[in-house]
């Protein structure tokens, strides 16, 4: 499933992830290890990528829910469109891919983070 998103270079950027079965019902993700990855070319090898993040500590593990959070400094050097995907590592080793698009990181306008 394809999903563009949109965030600001710099700014924090929450993503929720709901793991859900064919019927709708959640899917328990206990020992599950979640990978963002985003890039400026889909061959660009993962050492190199603009953005990753794993995540193994799960908002609601039991009820397949699961926050990947971009920090300002996660963002600080993107600008434009990036190719990203969220893959998933099941408890038995199995590798699925969730969810892919483009994340699109908008230039701020503001650069500063104190008060003047």
């Amino acid at each position: 499933m394809a999903k563009n998103l949109t965030g600001y270079r710099g700014d924090s950027k929450t993503i929720n992830v709901s793991f859900k079965d064919a019927l709708g019902a959640a899917i328990n993700i206990t020992g599950w290890t979640v990978f963002f990855t985003a890039k400026t070319s889909k061959s660009d090898l993962d050492a190199a990528s603009a953005v990753k993040k794993d995540v193994t500590a799960h908002t609601n593990a039991a009820g397949g829910i699961t926050d990947i959070v971009l920090t300002a400094a996660d963002t600080a050097n993107v600008s434009g469109n990036y190719f990203y995907d969220i893959q998933a590592k099941k408890s038995d080793g199995t590798i699925v891919t969730v969810i892919d698009g483009i994340i699109t990181f908008k230039e701020d306008i503001t650069l500063r983070t104190t008060a003047v």
